[in-house]
């Protein structure tokens, strides 16, 4: 096989591979958020803030230091929901295409 027929073939593979990374991707990243903002997710982060709390309250922590670190504590939940949308967004099948083509450019060069 020459090189030129490996390198077609190859970008022929990365393109179906994309072709299903686009379609599987998003659903499951919508999964993953369904789950992440459930109620039963929304009751089970709000347990963990107040046992947080707790803690570090009966550690001998202020008032306002315990408030304030259970406050960045739950904020990290919020940046990973917002992380997740994000990359959501970003897979959609234009985006996966170009990544496609860049990379069948690249082979081309070489």
């Amino acid at each position: 096989m020459t090189e030129k027929s490996e390198a077609k073939q190859d970008a022929e593979e990365v393109k179906e591979i994309l072709s299903v990374v686009s379609t599987e991707i998003p659903g499951l990243i919508r999964n993953i958020l369904a789950s992440v903002f459930s109620e039963e997710a929304g009751r089970s982060m709000g347990k963990a803030a107040a046992a947080f709390y707790k803690e570090l309250k009966d550690g001998g922590m202020p008032d306002p230091v315990a408030i304030k670190m259970t406050e960045d504590y739950m904020g990290t939940f919020t940046s990973l929901g917002d992380l997740l949308r994000s990359a959501g967004k970003g897979m959609s099948l234009k985006n996966l295409k170009k990544m496609g083509e860049e990379e069948k450019d690249e082979e081309a060069d070489e």
